[in-house]
């Protein structure tokens, strides 16, 4: 009976006039709220951090079909360097960001596990050292109230000087950047008068002529163009340290779950896009820097590896006694390797 109600109670004119309004009040409603992260690093957006977070960035709204997006700041922009990052995301002026990994040991000291010298001297090694690792990492992390997204290994740290270096008593010769506390300690024991700086601060004294000597990798030093004052590159295969892109862990949590898997989807798709990287990026970087005038010394003179060795001794030692268990257990299984 209701069909024939219908007409009675809803004349054709109020009909015509409720179908009307009908677009008006759904363009009223709300819509599905976006969710647009700012993520920043303090490297160029050519180098592998930049590189990652812009990778990230297109996987992560590929697979939320735009939902989540991610605006990247790169080169420092925002004036906020790796160690500053935890600070500035839960101050709300990032949602997130890639931080070299040794910038962050204030934080945890399992975060230098990557930058402890002379331990991974091969990509293999590196990777399945940071997957041991991972899950220290994010509970670090966690504890901040951060979320880790995917880890990237950068090419191996290597020294950048304005002169060729042939053994220990050209160290103390060397104004250097150290780019994290553990290895401004090793190279002052080297006799390097070594600081440890955030890339900006460190770039500001090397265009006043106060350092003379670079700790960085290929990578990092092709994308500052060091070779603009620093000629020469010794490879001593240093480290392989990592650099880590995390986001809050409110902001992740505010996501549906269907969402969230999408992003940690992307996440793992951008960790296996970056590993992918190391394959060819020594041999690129090099290139790179010798067309550019840089003379590499590879291997590095054993003398001057030999003492950089010796010196770095006491600052693992260090490490383990603050690292805990579970990371001096990944160190010991690196060095049966």
């Amino acid at each position: 009976m209701l069909p024939d109600l219908l007409p009675m109670r809803f004349p054709a004119k109020r009909i015509q006039a409720l179908l009307a309004l009908i677009p008006l009040l759904l363009s009223a409603a709300p819509a599905m709220a976006q969710v647009s992260w700012r993520m920043a690093t303090e490297y160029p957006q050519n180098n592998i951090s930049g590189i990652g977070l812009s990778t990230f960035a297109e996987r992560v709204a590929a697979r939320t079909n735009g939902f989540v997006t991610v605006a990247n700041a790169f080169d420092n922009e925002l004036k906020i360097n790796s160690g500053e990052m935890p600070r500035a995301a839960a101050d709300g002026r990032i949602t997130g960001g890639d931080a070299f990994a040794g910038a962050l040991s204030g934080l945890d000291p399992v975060l230098a596990l990557s930058t402890l010298p002379f331990l991974v001297q091969s990509v293999d090694v590196a990777r399945i050292t940071n997957l041991r690792a991972r899950p220290l990492y994010a509970k670090a992390l966690a504890a901040r109230g951060l979320k880790l997204l995917y880890v990237t290994i950068w090419p191996a740290t290597g020294l950048w000087s304005d002169h060729a270096l042939a053994d220990a008593d050209d160290l103390p010769k060397l104004n250097m950047r150290a780019y994290d506390a553990n290895s401004g300690e090793v190279m002052r024991a080297a006799g390097a008068n070594a600081q440890y700086l955030p890339m900006d601060a460190a770039l500001a004294g090397l265009r006043e002529h106060r350092l003379n000597a670079f700790l960085t990798s290929g990578d990092g030093g092709a994308g500052r163009k060091l070779w603009d004052f620093l000629p020469n590159f010794t490879a001593i295969n240093y480290a392989m340290p990592v650099s880590i892109a995390f986001v809050r862990s409110d902001a992740f949590a505010e996501l549906s779950e269907p969402m969230q898997h999408e992003v940690l989807a992307a996440a793992a798709e951008t960790e296996q896009s970056q590993f992918a990287l190391l394959a060819h990026r020594t041999a690129e970087n090099y290139a790179r820097m010798r067309d550019n005038g840089v003379r590499i010394a590879e291997p590095a003179p054993a003398p001057l590896v030999g003492a950089l060795r010796t010196a770095a001794t006491g600052t693992i030692s260090t490490w383990e006694t603050q690292a805990g268990a579970d990371a001096t257990a990944i160190v010991e299984w690196v060095r049966r390797q």
